[in-house]
């Protein structure tokens, strides 16, 4: 089987999230996501993360998300075990959950179904990684701010990009 420059991308920007994401924890610590509320620094790359394990689940399969969450957390794990261990926990219980949301709802339209099981991931994912990195939820409503607004800029390009894309098809088919 080859695999498509473009699907080898999304790959390795969703593995490349999934390190940073625990790197920026580790290194930085907590961000601002709101006045007055903060979260993880990773937040705004696991909102990334989450649109880009669909657009991979789009150019491939949910099985090539998984093992990039895999080789994520076994190269975080060289600079935070810990760390790595809850994000590889988190990333794999919210790819089976994007399996139950995304895959069924995918059928209607890419962006729905990508608003839909980055919704539940946000939920999911911020609950469970606060507990097992944390043990405590108090940086809640920071994690799942920081991760909705990563999803509602990506969904926003996505939708820019399919409009452009729109307009020169439209504009092919009308020169000829």
């Amino acid at each position: 089987m080859t695999f498509p420059v473009r699907a080898l991308a999304l790959w390795a920007s969703f593995t490349a999230t999934v390190v940073a994401a625990n790197l920026a924890v580790t290194h930085i610590g907590f961000l601002p996501v709101w006045p007055g509320i903060v979260a993880p620094a990773g937040v705004y790359l696991v909102g990334l993360a989450l649109v880009l394990r669909d657009l991979l689940q789009e150019a491939t399969s949910w099985k090539w998300s998984a093992v990039a969450v895999v080789v994520g957390a076994g190269l975080s794990a060289v600079f935070s075990p810990e760390l790595a261990l809850a994000s590889a926990s988190v990333f794999l219980a919210s790819e089976l959950l994007d399996l139950v949301v995304y895959t069924p709802l995918r059928r209607r339209g890419m962006v729905l179904a990508m608003a839909a099981s980055n919704t539940v991931g946000i939920a999911v994912d911020s609950v469970l990684f606060l507990w097992l990195a944390f043990g405590s939820l108090d940086f809640l409503t920071g994690q799942i701010l920081g991760k909705a607004w990563m999803t509602v800029a990506a969904v926003l390009v996505l939708l820019a990009i399919r409009r452009l894309r729109t307009s020169r098809v439209d504009r092919a088919g009308a020169a000829q």
